[in-house]
């Protein structure tokens, strides 16, 4: 099965793989990319090694994918987005990301999530895609409303971070909300 690449306005969504262990390491370090990750900031480049490996084992096994986000301008390896919990018998995934801060406020992981939902929805016949985001985490939690997910409650406790138990909001957004959707023909508002 090959690795499906996808493309936005402004992106490249592409396989991750050994030649991206330093640029993942390099984000996923960083407290401020990680403080809402529900995972700690990586100390060591073996933890990305085995990420990456992660990453593809999901892929194969087809219970997750994970796209690097690459700039097309540039060819600049930004961050990822991908599908957690991803199980296509039951239609359904949870959808997560991060991005470089050099790269934040441009709409830039807005514009590679419409990409995955859209991948989702319309190719993997996900009917129900899932996210989960601290309730400090604002700005996540607003672009997810701005997509359409719907906030369904609280998790007491899901995410395990910085040696405590935290609750997350969990979000969802099901197939014919988004072909109803103002987002759907990949316009970027």
């Amino acid at each position: 099965m090959k690795f499906p690449v996808l493309e936005t306005a402004r992106l490249r969504l592409i396989q991750i793989g050994p030649e991206h262990i330093d640029a993942l390491f390099g984000i996923l370090s960083k407290d401020e990319v990680t403080k809402y990750y529900g995972m700690d900031s990586l100390e060591d480049r073996l933890i990305a090694e085995k990420m990456v490996a992660a990453f593809q084992f999901g892929f194969e096994s087809q219970r997750s994918y994970r796209w690097g986000l690459e700039v097309k301008e540039t060819g600049k390896f930004i961050g990822t987005v991908g599908l957690n919990n991803l199980n296509l018998e039951a239609k359904k995934s949870e959808i997560g990301y991060e991005l470089h801060p050099a790269f934040w406020r441009r709409g830039l992981a807005k514009e590679a999530v419409i990409g995955v939902l859209r991948f989702s929805f319309e190719e993997l016949g996900i009917y129900r895609m899932g996210a989960v985001t601290y309730p400090a985490n604002e700005v996540s939690s607003g672009m997810l409303k701005g997509l359409g997910f719907k906030e369904e409650g609280t998790l007491r406790g899901y995410l395990y971070q910085r040696g405590k138990s935290h609750d997350a909001l969990i979000f969802s957004l099901l197939e014919p909300e988004w072909k109803t959707g103002k987002l759907q023909d990949g316009a970027i508002e």
